[in-house]
């Protein structure tokens, strides 16, 4: 496996006309990684062996002609929260049964362990999967985003313009809503929650646009809640913000509960 350390940038402090401030790619096999990224290290990396894709970025220490290149080297990250899976349920009726004390025995079962001759597959059902969620930040329609978020519960996923604005999503490296619909309904998301929504749209229409390709799509709004249960509890659910409020003061108006004065004794 190839491995070598290309120096974009070797001055120190300030850069010079023929050194760059510090910035260090090391390059083995097919990952990038930076090693600190002084000011004007994208340019000095377009001037040599291109903008190449870089999977982490090391700083050494915070002087500022160690970081001050980071902005122009980020893009739009995205994120996907993975919850490990967890046991199954405990037959504990056949535990018994089959000899096992309740009490610890049964979480030294639910944790993996053989107890009393008894193995954890004899007595666990199967095991539950953990909860995924994945947030896009802003993009355009990626492959690495559509693998990120198979499966995942919830997808929140920018959706800036309208079909109809499709070049112009192109342009900024943007997504209409459509496709963000089309990578949930190709991951198998199970939910698409749009975001990143244009001023010049009032919302509905994208959620529209998006459902056609989608249904289980919807647009936030400013202090919307999306619960997110367990698969097995059930789906992942919006609480609205305007619900709430509306809720929380009552069918006439006035708040649901108020405090009442209490005569002192």
């Amino acid at each position: 496996m190839d491995l070598s350390l290309f120096f974009a940038g070797t001055a120190g402090s300030v850069p010079s006309a023929r050194r760059g401030l510090p910035a260090v790619l090391v390059r083995r096999g097919g990952d990038r990684l930076l090693f600190d990224c002084g000011e004007g290290t994208q340019r000095q990396l377009l001037r040599s062996v291109g903008l190449v894709d870089v999977d982490s970025v090391f700083i050494t220490h915070f002087h500022a002609d160690h970081w001050l290149g980071l902005p122009g080297m980020l893009k739009a990250f995205g994120y996907a929260l993975v919850e490990e899976s967890r046991p199954g349920h405990l037959d504990a009726r056949l535990a018994e049964q089959l000899g096992v004390v309740p009490g610890p025995d049964f979480g030294r079962l639910q944790r993996g362990e053989t107890v009393a001759g008894v193995s954890p597959d004899q007595v666990m059902g199967p095991t539950r999967e953990g909860r995924k969620v994945v947030l896009s930040g802003d993009t355009a329609p990626s492959e690495a985003l559509a693998i990120a978020a198979h499966e995942a519960d919830v997808l929140v996923h920018e959706a800036t313009f309208a079909e109809e604005e499709i070049e112009r999503a192109r342009q900024t490296s943007h997504s209409t809503a459509r496709q963000a619909a089309e990578l949930a309904r190709d991951a198998d998301v199970r939910m698409l929650a749009l975001t990143h929504i244009s001023s010049r749209y009032a919302g509905p229409e994208l959620r529209d646009e998006a459902r056609a390709v989608f249904g289980a799509t919807d647009v936030l709004r400013d202090f919307d809640t999306i619960e997110v249960p367990f698969p097995e509890r059930g789906k992942a659910s919006i609480e609205r913000w305007s619900e709430r409020k509306a809720r929380e003061r009552g069918p006439e108006g006035e708040p649901a509960t108020r405090a009442e004065p209490v005569a002192s004794p």
